[in-house]
């Protein structure tokens, strides 16, 4: 199946929320082209960039669980 190049956009305001969501990331590591984090003290807040290349299923399965945790917020920009 084709493969999308896409990046997710996370907002992370919950701390408690850090280690399931690195769980999921290390679920999908096989897709993972990059990752940023920024942790903005200021608002006790963490913003975050995931690039990845895979199916677009996989892409907005991970998105979904990402978006499912609390007090964590998700959206994907995929590549044409």
């Amino acid at each position: 199946m084709e493969t999308k190049v896409a990046v997710i956009s996370i907002i992370l305001e919950n701390q408690d929320a850090v280690e399931p969501m690195n769980a999921l990331l290390h679920e999908y590591g096989s897709h993972i082209i990059g990752r940023m984090g920024i942790p903005y003290k200021a608002r006790n807040m963490n913003v975050i960039s995931i690039a990845l290349d895979a199916e677009l299923d996989t892409i907005n399965e991970l998105t979904s669980k990402i978006d499912a945790l609390p007090g964590v917020g998700a959206k994907t920009v995929v590549s044409a």
